[in-house]
């Protein structure tokens, strides 16, 4: 169901292969249906979308371990009063004392000790709790607690990730006695109890963050840290804190879509939107080969600038406002080919950058794998919406000591190059610009749809497609979360699901764009999960991303 007034109408809807889940009380969707039951849990205790959130977040580091955890980072996005109050956490932690760029090689940029960010999780799930949430720490956490000591259940999905991620965890001890204790990863249908991560929670909500970022915590990550030459230290801990701030938005084909400034990247998201805006999309059809052109070489346009501008605003000029104007993307616009593929710089910085393609304009003269995404939203009108991460899957492959959780590897993202002039060369206390890019959606002041996915540098493209699929083409959640999806990579290449017709493949091919196959449903595309409200009769809806262990669940 869908208000008229919030949403367009007609524009073929495809069928979805999972219903629309339907609510008046409380919404979570998520990843996992153990975090999605450990929000929901929450509303029935009496709390909030707050509360239900911040379940969801730290239950999914028990059932999700690869994707993020106590060791990884994340933004928020949370309006409260039915829109009204519109609000930013950003909890992406920093640069420890020591990571210059002499302490990394290309050996311990992306894997070890070395490459954790200062963990932002802890300090981002316990502010918004502490600013927002009704419900006690011990109330918050006990789900996340209970599945740490009790255990839950391996599916298929899981056993991959283990698999795939083997080697990275058996060079480390730590990380090999949590996962591989007999040799080798859990498998489909095992229960896997994580009792080193049930003791961490518990310090959590017995401590708060005192727990975390100076007590006992803090003390195991510093010992471990000196023992294998780490960089983090409990200064480093100690001086952590996440930023309010506020969000970043535009307006589009008026609707308001916010999301969080740099140094997330989501500004890649309103920008191709902004330059999409000039053009009838939906009379071109879905997932048509005019469409699909179009789409991704608005996307090709943005790309260049992400790569140029994105960083952290807090050590160099990053032109948001500039980048954001509906002058610049008229400008922009003007790029476009719509004839042939144009080429694209690639996906992130490099010094080698092929002939012809797109480069980053000059928007200050308009100044006048892995992750996870999810959200939970209540009846008093307050959404929250979460991305957060551990950068690669398993994050930087190592456990914490005795902690049993995993830490970053987000200083992957930066670049190590001694003397470098990049935007991203690593510094203290310096944090990288990421692609995370939680969305908020609201239509006259009120709030209609929060959605996002994980993707590395795809998150951009796939919530662009699937708010597209909303706001174009009227799509309830689930079917704009499961249509087909593409991805534009480097050069001319764009690799898509094979759902999308082979009629539509073969005109881009003749186009020029050279198109790569991610079978029926594509992992590489992201797993998106989204809340929508309708403004007239209050009714939330949650869709849930089939592409991963996705649940969405209602009260």
């Amino acid at each position: 169901m869908q208000s008229r007034n919030a949403m367009p109408e007609g524009g073929g809807a495809l069928a979805a292969h999972r219903p629309v889940v339907n609510g008046r009380r409380g919404m979570v969707a998520s990843a996992h249906y153990e975090a999605s039951m450990s929000g929901l849990r929450m509303f029935i205790q009496g709390g909030n979308a707050v509360d239900a959130v911040v379940a969801a977040a730290s239950t999914l580091n028990v059932v999700e371990p690869f994707m993020s955890g106590l060791g990884g980072i994340g933004f928020l996005v949370i309006s409260r009063n039915h829109g009204k109050d519109r609000q930013v956490l950003n909890f992406s932690g920093v640069v420890p004392s020591g990571g210059i760029p002499e302490a990394f090689t290309p050996e311990n940029h992306s894997v070890g000790v070395r490459c954790p960010l200062v963990p932002g999780n802890p300090a981002g799930w316990l502010t918004m709790l502490e600013a927002y949430g009704t419900l006690s720490r011990s109330k918050v956490l006990a789900p996340a607690i209970e599945l740490a000591e009790k255990g839950f259940v391996i599916s298929r999905s899981d056993e991959r990730y283990y698999e795939v991620n083997r080697e990275r965890l058996a060079q480390f001890p730590t990380s090999k006695a949590v996962y591989m204790p007999h040799g080798d990863g859990p498998k489909p249908g095992d229960i896997f109890k994580q009792p080193d991560l049930a003791r961490s929670f518990r310090t959590l909500a017995d401590e708060g963050l005192d727990g975390f970022y100076r007590g006992s915590i803090a003390k195991e990550i510093d010992r471990f840290m000196k023992e294998n030459d780490g960089l983090i230290n409990l200064a480093d801990l100690d001086a952590y804190q996440p930023d309010w701030e506020s969000p970043i938005s535009i307006t589009y084909k008026g609707y308001d879509v916010v999301t969080t400034g740099p140094n997330s990247n989501a500004f890649q998201v309103l920008e191709t939107l902004n330059i999409l805006e000039g053009f009838d999309l939906r009379s071109l059809g879905h997932n048509t080969a005019d469409y699909i052109h179009l789409v991704s070489e608005a996307i090709k346009t943005a790309v260049p600038d992400r790569i140029m501008y994105g960083g952290d605003p807090k050590y160099l000029d990053v032109p948001v406002s500039g980048l954001l104007t509906k002058n610049y993307a008229t400008e922009r616009r003007e790029l476009i080919n719509h004839q042939r593929a144009s080429t694209v710089i690639g996906e992130r910085y490099t010094e080698n950058t092929p002939i012809g393609a797109i480069t980053a304009g000059s928007p200050s003269v308009y100044t006048s794998g892995e992750t996870t995404h999810f959200s939970a939203a209540d009846s008093d009108g307050t959404v929250a919406t979460i991305t957060q991460t551990l950068g690669s899957g398993f994050g930087c492959g190592v456990v914490a000591g005795s902690t049993g959780f995993l830490l970053n590897n987000n200083i992957d993202l930066m670049d190590i190059t001694q003397g470098s002039d990049s935007r991203l060369l690593v510094r203290p206390g310096k944090r990288p610009g990421s692609n995370m890019a939680p969305i908020q959606v609201f239509k006259d002041g009120r709030f209609i749809l929060a959605i996002g996915t994980p993707g590395s540098y795809g998150i951009p493209q796939t919530t662009t497609q699937m708010i597209l699929n909303v706001l174009e083409f009227g799509m309830n959640v689930q079917e704009a979360i499961e249509a087909p999806r593409f991805r534009v990579m480097t050069g001319v290449t764009i690799n898509m699901e094979g759902r999308i017709l082979l009629q539509v493949r073969e005109e881009l091919a003749n186009r020029g764009h050279d198109i790569g196959l991610l079978g029926e449903w594509g992992m590489e595309v992201g797993g998106g999960h989204a809340i929508a409200a309708d403004p007239a009769t209050g009714v939330l809806m949650g869709g849930a991303d089939p592409r991963r262990d996705g649940f969405a669940l209602g009260i």
